[in-house]
């Protein structure tokens, strides 16, 4: 398996001459050891049209140094990129292939560049001996290996400065002032790649991202939300693969905001071509909603056993919980990977990269936003007052129904009120804070729905983590009183909902939307 480090470094521009101003009266800096000269040798890879460049990604093979091996560079944040690293193999490790195949798809990388550094490596020390940061001078050469510009070469020396593992960034800041005060200014180039891609190919295509124009109508602005939301989940892709915290969660909710826009600007988008991705990305959150559901669910559940007074705990409660939940996170994780290879997952990246590309717009998406874009908010608008309706159509103090109808009716409600709440996310940039206002009233009413329907899972949970305790014959008690208290609390949500629907559901949120 590939290992990964959080990589924050700053680069800057140098010249052969350039030497280092005195980098001990950095405040925190005691000695600068210079730890001798080391020859790099990195071929860079990517696909033909540089797909990997033009999302400030690279992978490169390189001998040479203490490092030597796969490794695939993933930005996190301006200066801060998450490096994976492989043994060093004649081909690419199916690790790293993996985590590029969002980006990617089906289509093979090969080498564009070779890059070749002489690196003058010195530690940046403090006082009891602790590294701080790695300073190197590199004299860099570039070589295209691609049809275009092939065998062009570039020269340029730099200057990196990379903060060693959990050292203090405020180190980087005052390196950085002892450098300024030498003359010596950060790079324009956020890589060496970047550099090297310029340098040996001036103009050519895939190195950057063309930038969307600024939205003006209606479709526009529609466009523009989902690229972001189609960005989101390419990039997500990575992190759910690596199983970084939130991912799962983030990706399936930029997953839903896709759908749900299709769904609500169906006036703008024509249907035709957004409904066949409507049930792809149906079918791709539910797969995700199988690990997340059951992250949230565990985190529930232990919460609620850490506030179970002890005397209250009868039996090998936390054991038993502990086991399920392994049991079940490690299938749906497996699951969600498996999902990621599939071909219908890989087919709908490419079908909304064509969406974007040759947009199916409809007439409506020429008028001006401030018309368009209220309309099919509140059109969402109504269908959630429907279903609130029907939630609130007995009273909380009744006994419950024996087919749950309360229990399906908040759910139902509860989708829509996260349908509302997305479509006016979508319409913020363009009707500014009537819409923030808006989405943040319909937020209160789904956080409402949303926690009453996670007390309906858990109460099924603990339903059956009972009926198995008492089959192992351990006392089924605890269990028991938890599912009492999710009653509870269920019916607290029950009480909560019309005070926060008569907010979310004043007249003049509707009015100030509509302008």
């Amino acid at each position: 398996m590939a290992d990964s480090k959080r990589e924050v470094e700053r680069k800057y521009e140098a010249t052969p001459e350039t030497r280092l101003p005195d980098l001990t009266r950095a405040a925190g800096v005691s000695a600068v050891v210079n730890r001798g000269l080391s020859e790099l040798d990195a071929v860079y890879y990517d696909t033909e049209d540089l797909r990997l460049a033009a999302d400030s990604l690279t992978l490169r093979r390189r001998t040479g140094g203490g490092d030597a091996g796969w490794h695939l560079k993933i930005p996190v944040s301006a200066g801060v990129r998450d490096e994976i690293q492989a043994p060093l193999t004649d081909t690419l490790p199916p690790d790293l292939g993996e985590l590029l195949r969002s980006r990617v798809r089906n289509t093979p990388v090969a080498p564009v560049v070779r890059i070749l550094s002489a690196r003058d490596v010195h530690h940046l020390l403090a006082e009891d001996g602790t590294l701080l940061a790695e300073l190197s001078i590199d004299e860099v050469l570039a070589e295209r290996l691609t049809e275009e510009g092939h065998g062009t070469t570039s020269a340029w020396t730099e200057l990196e400065v990379e903060l060693a593992d959990d050292a203090d960034p405020a180190v980087l800041d005052v390196v950085e002032r002892r450098l300024r005060k030498a003359g010596i200014r950060p790079s324009a180039a956020p890589s060496k790649l970047a550099r090297a891609l310029a340098g040996t190919a001036p103009g050519a295509p895939g190195t950057e991202k063309a930038k969307a124009p600024s939205p003006r109508t209606a479709g526009d602005h529609v466009l523009a939300y989902v690229r972001r939301q189609v960005t989101a989940l390419v990039e997500l892709d990575p992190a759910v693969r690596r199983d970084l915290p939130d991912s799962v969660h983030r990706m399936r909710v930029a997953t839903r905001r896709l759908r749900s826009a299709f769904r609500t600007y169906r006036r703008i988008l024509d249907r035709q071509v957004t409904d066949p991705l409507r049930d792809d990305l149906k079918w791709l959150a539910a797969e995700l909603g199988v690990d997340r559901d059951q992250e949230v669910l565990d985190a529930r559940l232990r919460s609620h056993v850490s506030q179970v007074p002890a005397p209250l705990l009868l039996g090998p409660v936390s054991a038993r919980l502990k086991l399920t939940s392994v049991a079940r996170r490690t299938g749906s994780r497996q699951r969600v990977a498996a999902v990621l290879d599939e071909d219908r997952y890989l087919a709908l990246l490419d079908s909304l990269d064509a969406l974007l590309a040759d947009p199916p717009l409809l007439p409506a998406a020429a008028r001006p936003p401030e018309d368009a874009l209220p309309r099919a908010v509140l059109k969402d608008y109504e269908r959630l007052a429907t279903r609130i309706g029907h939630a609130l159509e007995r009273d909380p103090g009744e006994e419950r129904d024996p087919g749950e109808e309360r229990d399906v009716a908040m759910h139902e409600a509860r989708k829509a009120a996260k349908r509302v709440r997305y479509a006016a996310e979508a319409a913020r940039p363009a009707l500014g804070k009537p819409a923030k206002k808006f989405a943040k009233r319909m937020k209160s009413v789904q956080s409402v729905l949303g926690d009453h329907q996670d007390s309906v899972v858990a109460r099924d949970a603990l339903r059956t983590l009972a009926v198995q305790a008492h089959g192992a014959g351990e006392s089924a008690f605890t269990w028991g009183l938890l599912y009492g208290r999710e009653e509870a609390a269920a019916a607290e949500r029950e009480r909560e909902l019309p005070e926060v629907w008569a907010r979310a559901s004043r007249p003049g949120l509707r009015a100030a939307l509509k302008g």
